[in-house]
């Protein structure tokens, strides 16, 4: 799943997607040249300047320069897809981005400028990035929303470090699926109940590796269909299958053979972990996926099997955004300047759902009450919000 640019997600009110201006006219077929005329307004209000974005042209077309909202059409004449950014020259930052424009074809670019200056960079598959003329615009106007391109490069360290942490995790997962086992095979169910959660919550903190995990995500922490008998299905396994027998009197001779499979899964995902490799390209992107399906399902309790425990899993959750984001942290706080209020959305949605926490236990989600259940919906609402420019910040772009 990719996230639109954070100059995209600012203008998504605005109905300018597949807008084509008559500005642009195509003579010939293919590689033809295009012919501008000065910016127009468009029906849906904005300002529109027509553009090429083929290597041999690039930027041509940007004449009258000015301040504000308003869209670049942007055609490509070459013969080969390209990607095209807005950029400041000097600094590289990037104001505006299209990915994936093919040859012949116009797509709008939405942006929010500021006074100062700015070249349109087209970066054409297999050659060298060509940056267009600089174009200044004139006034004292601040900037748009904007990044500098974070490279792969970047974070290939922050990425290894969290795999280090990840990997000292799954330690700790052994360690708690063992007790839990331990309790099943003694018969101590009372002990089971707790060391299920215990174990459960260091799973959920790692939710920036679950794609890494594959197909041992489903084994360890899968759910049953909504159907009818859908729980006893063989293949219905691991932390959600011991948490529906834990609470719903199951017997521990029967919990026997699914808490041994649950050890052997994890087992053999701390077996194969060193041998992983996470995509850094995936590290900002997860931060709000993990918010996101929190939201979805803890917060809903479509994953509550019995426990009543879709909070402290939610907590959980958050802890691990908050540790993703820490090794993110030096590459995040240059480029977004909404991380004071980033760090704050995700420390206010951390108090409301301690709030729920009471010593060994957490108040089960039909239970809280309603302006309770609607303030931690407004949080995590408030904090999807705030993570969506971090998928866009680290969304690896080519420089060169």
């Amino acid at each position: 799943m990719r996230r639109p640019p954070m100059w995209q997600v600012a203008a998504a009110g605005l109905a300018v997607a597949g807008a084509v201006t008559a500005a642009v006219l195509v003579s010939g077929s293919g590689g033809g040249t295009v012919k501008h005329s000065a910016p127009a307004t468009a029906a849906d209000g904005l300002r529109h300047t027509a553009v090429d974005a083929s290597t041999g042209s690039c930027g041509r077309g940007w004449i009258r320069p000015r301040t504000g909202t308003q869209v670049f059409d942007l055609r490509n004449t070459g013969a080969n897809a390209t990607e095209v950014y807005l950029t400041d020259p000097h600094s590289g930052t990037v104001y505006g981005e299209v990915e994936g424009l093919a040859p012949g074809i116009t797509r709008p670019m939405v942006v929010d400028l500021g006074s100062g200056s700015y070249a349109f960079k087209c970066l054409q598959e297999d050659t060298d990035a060509v940056t267009g003329p600089t174009v200044v615009v004139p006034g004292t106007i601040p900037r748009g929303p904007a990044a500098v391109p974070v490279t792969q490069h970047d974070l290939i360290p922050p990425t290894l470090a969290y795999q280090k942490w990840v990997g000292d995790r799954i330690g700790d997962l052994g360690r708690g699926v063992k007790a839990l086992e331990a309790d099943i095979d003694g018969g101590d169910l009372a002990a089971a109940r707790r060391d299920w959660l215990s174990a459960h919550l260091v799973y959920e903190r790692m939710g920036a590796a679950y794609g890494t995990f594959g197909d041992a995500d489903g084994a360890i922490n899968g759910t049953a269909a909504r159907t009818p008998g859908a729980v006893q299905d063989p293949d219905f396994t691991g932390f959600h299958r011991i948490e529906y027998g834990l609470w719903h009197g199951a017997s521990a001779a029967s919990l026997r053979t699914p808490a041994a499979k649950l050890v052997g899964d994890v087992k053999a995902l701390d077996d194969d972990w060193s041998q992983e490799r996470m995509d850094p390209a995936d590290m900002g992107l997860r931060a709000h996926e993990i918010v996101e399906n929190a939201e979805q399902f803890e917060l809903t309790g479509r994953t509550d099997y019995g426990s009543g425990t879709n909070l402290a899993t939610a907590r959980a959750n958050l802890d691990g955004t908050e540790e993703l984001l820490d090794r993110l942290n030096s590459l995040l706080v240059p480029r977004d300047p909404g991380a004071a209020k980033l760090a704050a959305a995700l420390k206010r949605a951390e108090a409301d759902l301690d709030a729920a926490h009471h010593g060994d236990t957490w108040t089960p989600l039909d239970r809280l009450a309603h302006d309770r259940r609607q303030r931690i919906n407004a949080d995590f609402g408030d904090l999807l919000e705030q993570l969506a420019p971090v998928a866009a910040i680290f969304d690896v772009r080519r420089t060169a």
